[in-house]
């Protein structure tokens, strides 16, 4: 498991049950005030509901960083069609795993957060969508869905509030892609996993054509801690545009790798030297993704003073993300990070238009060629120029998700790749720079 004994900085929120015996089981859940959320929120107006977690402050944790309370709004609660709560649970980014440690230790509180969207946007019945890979977890959601079935807090007439709801999960195929919202819904669909054309969005026809509410695991379990404690504490939490926790998996050059829940706003610094422990052998940072393997690279000196949440990281032109943290240290070879990266890109892309599926296909024949020693200087400009003319030019974010990282490595790490070419490159063991 990838969530490690507590750190002392940490803000226990929405992992306050991690560590408990039988976390994920519903006798636990509910003698932690489980469900009392729920309860709370059935004596509510659905108005009163949203304007609750608008006054939360919650953006989405997914990566896109959309206020919550604000999407739930969009929904059309006059349609006659039928309305569904949909979760966002395929974790495809590189360095993100935060998600299935909070459906692995804490499922109820998943659960009770789609109930609570449902009462907000007068929806009966969801889905939680699950990564391929994420088989296992299945189980764990599967059980506590049973659960909750038997102990009446799914189903008709949920502890005699009138309310009705039922949960289904479903699981994906392994493709990144069905982690974009719209290319989700039609895997959910049963249809290949392709980006929709849009408008109309998701609150107005998402899941088979009707309205529908689709957040990202954790903001789905947040939604229990804002009803219970009010949206003005949760807000209080984060940065006054951004309120609350976020869980942040760290991972590459640490001490301490997992995830951990912090204040949206901590400082990235005592992120890895207190947090995590710092960087091993006590070698420098050389270079910080934030937000999953997405976002623009940041330079060390670009870490100073900054913090983890979306203003700051995007002052820096970069995101928050995902809160998928990735450290590289002195030794790391960024032309090699390129090539990992394009290839997960070129590999992932769903094909269906031509400045992903060509864009990202040159940029990993072109990093390869660079790496295997046979590129030219022209090279350099040409994957910036590649990068470049793919951003915004895509169906979907995967495009832009392939290009954002290239160019902050070609600008900011172009030294390196000039080194490269004169035959200076880092050693796959010890780091140290030889010329070969």
């Amino acid at each position: 498991m990838l969530y490690n004994p507590p750190s002392p900085l940490e803000t226990k929120v929405l992992s306050r049950r991690f560590g408990l015996p039988d976390s994920a089981a519903i006798g636990t859940y509910l003698a932690t005030d489980g469900y009392q959320a729920f309860l709370k929120a059935s004596k509510m107006t659905p108005a009163q509901i949203i304007d609750e977690i608008k006054a939360s402050n919650l953006r989405g944790r997914g990566g896109a960083g959309f206020p919550t309370g604000m999407k739930w709004s969009f929904v059309p609660r006059t349609s006659p069609k039928p309305k569904y709560i949909v979760v966002n649970g395929d974790e495809g980014e590189p360095g993100t795993c935060k998600d299935r440690v909070l459906m692995e230790n804490d499922p109820h509180s998943l659960i009770e957060g789609c109930l609570i969207a449902g009462l907000a946007v007068d929806a009966h019945a969801g889905y939680v969508y699950i990564r391929g890979e994420y088989r296992y977890l299945i189980e764990i959601l599967e059980k506590a869905l049973a659960e909750a079935y038997a102990k009446g807090w799914l189903g008709k007439n949920i502890q005699g509030t009138g309310f009705d709801f039922d949960l289904y999960a479903h699981t994906g195929a392994g493709s990144y892609e069905c982690g974009e919202e719209s290319a989700l819904l039609e895997s959910l669909e049963g249809k290949r996993g392709v980006p929709r054309i849009r408008p109309p969005f998701p609150a107005v026809s998402g899941a088979f054509q009707c309205p529908s509410v689709l957040n990202n695991v954790e903001t789905f379990c947040a939604v229990p801690h804002i009803l219970l404690g009010g949206g003005k504490a949760f807000a209080d939490l984060g940065v006054p545009k951004a309120g609350g926790t976020k869980l942040t998996a760290l991972s590459g050059h640490i001490n301490r790798p997992g995830v951990y829940e912090l204040r949206l706003g901590f400082p990235v610094r005592q992120l890895i030297e207190e947090v995590g422990g710092g960087i091993p052998n006590g070698k420098k940072l050389k270079a910080f993704i934030p937000g999953g393997s997405s976002c623009p690279i940041l330079t060390a000196a670009e870490c100073e003073g900054a913090t983890m949440d979306y203003d700051s990281m995007a002052s820096r032109k970069s995101m928050l993300g995902s809160g998928g943290v990735i450290i590289m240290d002195e030794d790391t070879s960024m032309v090699k990070v390129g090539l990992r990266l394009m290839r997960f890109y070129s590999h992932e892309s769903c094909g269906w238009c031509i400045p992903c599926r060509e864009g990202t296909t040159w940029l990993t024949k072109i990093m390869t060629r660079f790496y295997d020693g046979n590129g030219s200087r022209a090279d350099i400009d040409l994957l910036g120029d590649i990068a470049k003319n793919m951003l915004g030019r895509t169906f979907c974010p995967l495009g832009d998700a392939a290009a954002l990282p290239m160019i902050s490595l070609v600008e900011k790490f172009r030294d390196e790749f000039e080194d490269y070419l004169k035959g200076k490159r880092r050693e796959e063991t010890s780091g140290r720079l030889v010329t070969v």
